[in-house]
C-alpha cells in the first residue's frame, strides 16, 4: 500500500453509502451519517505507530476480531470502550473486501433504519 491508497480507498467505501459526509475530526478525515453520527475515522499514527482506521462495531465484534487477529485489528484509544474497532492498513495483504464489510457494518451501527433500508437488498453493499 502506498501512503495515499489507504485513506482514499476507505474514503470511497464510506462515501458510497447513503447520506454520508466527510469532515476532519481531531485532524483526521472522518465520515458521518447525515452530518451528525460518526461511524469511521482514518487514523494515521494517532498516538501510536499504526496507520489504519477506526470504526463503529457491533456488540462484541471488536473483541472477537482482535482475538482472532491482533496483528490486523486492535481496540482504539478513546472510543474502544464504546465498542469501536481499529483496523490496520499498514500490514501486508490488506483484505479490501473485508474492509468494505467492516465499513458497511459500522454504517449500520449508527445509521437510522430508513437509511439502512437504502442498502441494496439489506445485505450490506451500497446501492
Amino acid at each position: 500500500m502506498n501512503d495515499t491508497d489507504g485513506p482514499d480507498r476507505v474514503r470511497r467505501l464510506c462515501l458510497a453509502l447513503p447520506e454520508v459526509t466527510e469532515r476532519l475530526s481531531h485532524g483526521e478525515p472522518a465520515w458521518f451519517v447525515r452530518g451528525r453520527r460518526m461511524f469511521a475515522t482514518f487514523a494515521d499514527h494517532h498516538h501510536d505507530d499504526r496507520v489504519g482506521f477506526w470504526c463503529a462495531a457491533g456488540v462484541g465484534e471488536a473483541a472477537a476480531l482482535v482475538e482472532e487477529d491482533d496483528q490486523r485489528y486492535f481496540i482504539p484509544p478513546y472510543v474502544g470502550h464504546r465498542g469501536w474497532l481499529g483496523v490496520r492498513l499498514d500490514v501486508p495483504d490488506v483484505d479490501w473486501d473485508e474492509i468494505a464489510e467492516l465499513v458497511v457494518d459500522a454504517y449500520r451501527a449508527v445509521a437510522p433504519a430508513t437509511l439502512i433500508a437504502g442498502l441494496s437488498g439489506g445485505s450490506g453493499s451500497a446501492t
